[in-house]
């Protein structure tokens, strides 16, 4: 099978109060499949329904290392203007393994092209970020040549989201826009990592709508940076 996976860094487990599995759950059905790193990335305070602020301050006592696999533990922050403010404070990203910022309806309501656009790259410029979440909803019209020069400048990675492809999800456009922003990856030599988004222990690991679309277009297997944990360890904030 090509586009090949030891990980998913974008998960969620009922602490982010719409999801349905515990972090243990979460990683031993990770375990259960394979994998050798399993991303726990909570929704950050603004999103209605999620942990406090101190949960992530006290990600510290919860091991790195469970079921035979290795856990990043961070969060999935909410862009919260076109200066690219994120909902938790600096002092506390810097803690965490793994930042994954996005654009979500409930924090940041969708503004211009430019506006839009503006936010994924002032987010980028935090040396905290790591990943851009689900940038392929069509609810938020961008530039996504911008986008992806803005990650080739910064050193991020463009998230490939399999649940954004998927027909029930709310965000709109998700495989057309996903198409553009990876030709323009393969024009720009620009990492992509597929997630799953899963908000229940089942779907981690489920790429296959990501994997069909790489498919299609011939993407570059050596920018899809799932194939190993070396590939994606100079892109993510813990030293391991």
């Amino acid at each position: 099978m090509k586009y090949q996976s030891v990980m998913d860094l974008h998960t969620h487990t009922v602490a982010s109060g719409h999801a349905y599995c515990t972090l243990r759950e979460m990683a031993r059905a990770a375990s259960d499949k394979g994998l050798e790193l399993l991303g726990i990335t909570e929704h950050a305070p603004k999103m209605p329904g999620t942990c406090h602020k101190f949960y992530f301050q006290n990600i510290k006592v919860v091991p790195r290392e469970m079921y035979g696999i290795q856990l990043l533990l961070g969060s999935e922050v909410n862009i919260l203007d076109a200066a690219g403010t994120v909902d938790l404070e600096q002092k506390t990203l810097e803690k965490l393994d793994v930042v994954i910022a996005s654009l979500h309806v409930p924090c940041i309501r969708p503004g211009s092209r430019q506006e839009n656009t503006e936010a994924y790259l002032n987010a980028m410029k935090n040396p905290c970020v790591n990943i851009i979440g689900h940038p392929d909803d069509g609810r938020y019209n961008i530039d996504y040549e911008a986008l992806v020069q803005g990650a080739r400048e910064y050193g991020k990675v463009l998230e490939l989201n399999n649940h954004s492809m998927d027909p029930d999800c709310n965000r709109e456009n998700a495989v057309e826009n996903d198409t553009i922003m990876l030709e323009y990856c393969k024009k720009y030599r620009v990492p992509v990592v597929m997630d799953s988004d899963a908000h229940f222990d089942l779907l981690i690991g489920e790429f296959d709508l990501a994997r069909e679309l790489l498919t299609k277009l011939d993407f570059p297997e050596e920018l899809v940076l799932n194939r190993s944990v070396d590939a994606v360890k100079k892109y993510v904030n813990r030293k391991f």
